[in-house]
């Protein structure tokens, strides 16, 4: 009986034993996703956006040339009518010194 209870206590602990070992397995490197391969949506998008972007600063462009222009119209417009002011202000005085 001793001998049976000797044999089970030493399979008991090395079962024990075995169920308490684990076994490091290497983990592997985390890798890193490849680039998304570019497709002919992607791509067709991307020339839409930049002609899009070409096409605004077209529209900036001509949208200043015209504001210029518009500038320039109105400060030759109140230089003339300044200019008939003046024109008309100094007939007025012409005529106020030679009447009565």
């Amino acid at each position: 009986m001793n001998r049976l209870l000797l044999v089970t206590a030493v399979v008991a602990a090395a079962a024990l034993a075995a169920c308490g070992k684990k076994e490091e397995t290497p983990t592997p490197a985390p890798m890193s996703a490849p680039a998304p391969a570019p497709t002919p949506v992607a791509d067709a998008a991307s020339a839409a956006v930049t002609e899009s972007v070409e096409a605004a600063k077209a529209i900036g462009n001509a949208a200043s040339v015209a504001a210029n222009a518009a500038g320039n119209a109105a400060s030759a417009a109140v230089d003339a009518a300044v200019g008939a002011a003046k024109d008309a202000g100094a007939a007025v005085k012409k005529e106020k010194k030679g009447g009565c």
